[in-house]
């Protein structure tokens, strides 16, 4: 099954470090022999990405806030200059204050509450409207949830309303833009040690436990999450749109703890 990506162009949205989920996609893309762009935030992160970017061959780096019509703007026309069009995006990027993702759901502002659904919902609206502009031919959107978004996560607050919304999102667009042949798609892995996964109190905790519990008996790694993105972007996920696809050792399968856990 080698070189499922062969010939395929992709953005990857959202590598913070080599421990990112961002990246185990894009190091499983490239494998599979896709060509990629990144986009980053701010220098301090275009410094982290670089190396990694050199590391799978690509020297196509885009700064872009996706708050900012303007640089979104920027960026997909970068895009459309070098390549002409695109095959698939991969949607990882989320954000909300890290002093709220503690205590009560009660205690959320509006302010970041607005700002965290902007950023970890209404970008990926917006980018795949972007996005699809350059997939004359069809293609493939990935984003990334949590199951915060339908069950309670202690100290998810916020994000779990937007991962609500941004699963709603994902079945719309992907109603939208079937006719055109592209799919839209959300992965929803279990708790991960990543940059992002550490803002959340009791992340640790949160990380044993589905450890312990999910009927595997394990969390995803970014191997196992970067195989199911390819399956999506390739020819073979063809047929899949409006899905959240769960890679979390079944966690989310069940209604209470295992019986040796209780």
């Amino acid at each position: 099954m080698a070189g499922l990506m062969q010939g395929k162009r992709g953005l990857v949205m959202g590598v913070a470090n080599d421990r990112s989920i961002a990246w185990g996609i894009a190091s499983a893309l490239s494998a599979e022999g896709a060509e990629l762009a990144f986009s980053y935030q701010g220098e301090a992160f275009g410094k982290r990405v670089e190396p990694l970017a050199a590391s799978v061959g690509s020297d196509f780096l885009v700064d872009v806030d996706v708050t900012d019509e303007d640089s979104l703007g920027r960026c997909f026309d970068a895009l459309k200059s070098r390549w002409g069009r695109l095959d698939f995006v991969i949607h990882a990027v989320a954000y909300s204050d890290k002093t709220e993702l503690t205590g009560r759901f009660t205690n959320t502002t509006r302010a970041n509450f607005l700002n965290s659904l902007n950023i970890s919902c209404f970008s990926f609206i917006d980018v795949a409207r972007r996005a699809a502009e350059l997939m004359p031919e069809g293609g493939s959107l990935i984003t990334l949830t949590f199951q915060g978004s339908n069950r309670i996560a202690p100290n998810y607050n916020v994000m779990g309303v937007a991962k609500s919304a941004l699963e709603s999102a994902t079945r719309y667009l992907a109603n939208d833009l079937g006719p055109q042949g592209v799919r839209v798609n959300a992965i929803s892995p279990g708790p991960m040690k990543t940059l992002a996964g550490s803002a959340i109190g009791g992340a640790r905790a949160t990380f044993r436990h589905t450890e312990e519990n999910a009927p595997l008996r394990k969390n995803a790694t970014l191997e196992t999450i970067g195989g199911t993105a390819v399956w999506l972007c390739s020819d073979y996920g063809a047929a899949t749109t409006g899905e959240i696809v769960h890679v979390d050792g079944g966690y989310h399968i069940l209604g209470f703890p295992q019986a040796e856990n209780i």
